[in-house]
């Protein structure tokens, strides 16, 4: 397998790769949309963990320790295999359902209200 970076790898890329290695182990008949939403909250919570009781300055540094770091890109990247997953299974077009989200949260979260304020869109 070719090693994969950000710079250089397509979603569509991606989607393939989680398809082909859940159908490589007949998984996808474990993986219903309950399931796999199910999966995504457990690794969202195993990540959280590496930063559990931390201040904001502490994550930062947890972040950047190297045998930590290696650790926390694990966690991470079971979120996003099981959110590619996710996709895949209910045929969601991930790019447009991401565009779309960006788009509703632009208006949202207008510039000139919400410049360097963390204030739900209400309360702008």
């Amino acid at each position: 397998m070719a090693a994969l970076a950000d710079s250089t790898t397509t979603i569509s890329e991606l989607k393939a790769r989680v398809l082909t290695f859940a159908r490589e182990r007949d998984w996808e008949q474990f993986h219903s949309p309950k399931n796999l939403s199910m999966a995504l909250a457990a690794e969202s919570g195993e990540l959280m963990e590496h930063f559990l009781w931390a201040t904001g300055e502490q994550s930062q540094a947890i972040a950047r320790d190297p045998a930590k770091r290696v650790r926390i890109a694990d966690e991470l990247a079971d979120v996003v295999i099981y959110a590619i997953e996710f996709a895949n299974i209910t045929g969601l077009d991930l790019a447009a359902a991401i565009e779309a989200k960006m788009a509703a949260n632009a208006q949202k979260y207008p510039v000139e209200k919400a410049r360097g304020r963390s204030d739900k869109y209400t309360d702008l």
